[in-house]
């Protein structure tokens, strides 16, 4: 189940969220009934959250919460359900990074929402290598879905990443 709440007054296609977790955790094989939460919020309280847990000041973009300690799964054997745990992003902050980076704020929460459920699987970045395989899959993320409510039509979610 895949929980989306938006706790700021930014504009969020809650369902575009829902759809691109649901398809990343089938993609990592992890069984439906996965339990995950992505809230959205705004700069101070996000920068709560960032001193709070991390012992850093100001907002950032994206922070993890996992739970469950789920790790990706086999086509075999899929990760069983259980609670992966919160993804808690800032979209102003996201707004920011995504002019920096050219490409669109809601471009930016997708890639951070990716980032956020690759880290609650257990992908790490401190490590040159970890790194390299934790932004490979990152980027297969489907960054570019259609919004659903803005264009009539269903989200056309790729199948595979490859």
């Amino acid at each position: 189940m895949i929980d989306v709440n938006n706790e700021t007054d930014i504009d969020v296609e809650e369902i575009e969220f829902s759809e691109l977790a649901t398809f990343v955790l089938r993609e990592m094989h992890v069984a439906d009934g996965a339990e995950l939460s992505i809230i959205f919020v705004d700069e101070p309280a996000m920068e709560q959250l960032h001193i709070q847990w991390m012992d850093e000041p100001g907002p950032t973009d994206v922070l993890g919460f996992p739970m469950d300690e789920l790790r990706p799964g086999t086509p075999d054997e899929p990760t069983p359900a259980g609670l992966l745990g919160d993804i808690v992003v800032c979209p102003t902050v996201a707004a920011r990074q995504a002019e920096t980076a050219g490409h669109t704020a809601e471009e930016e929460m997708l890639l951070l929402t990716t980032h956020g459920i690759l880290h609650l699987l257990g992908y790490d970045h401190v490590e040159p290598e970890e790194e390299k395989e934790m932004f490979a899959l990152q980027r297969k993320a489907p960054a570019d879905l259609p919004r659903r409510s803005r264009l009539g039509g269903p989200c056309r979610v790729p199948s595979c990443w490859r």
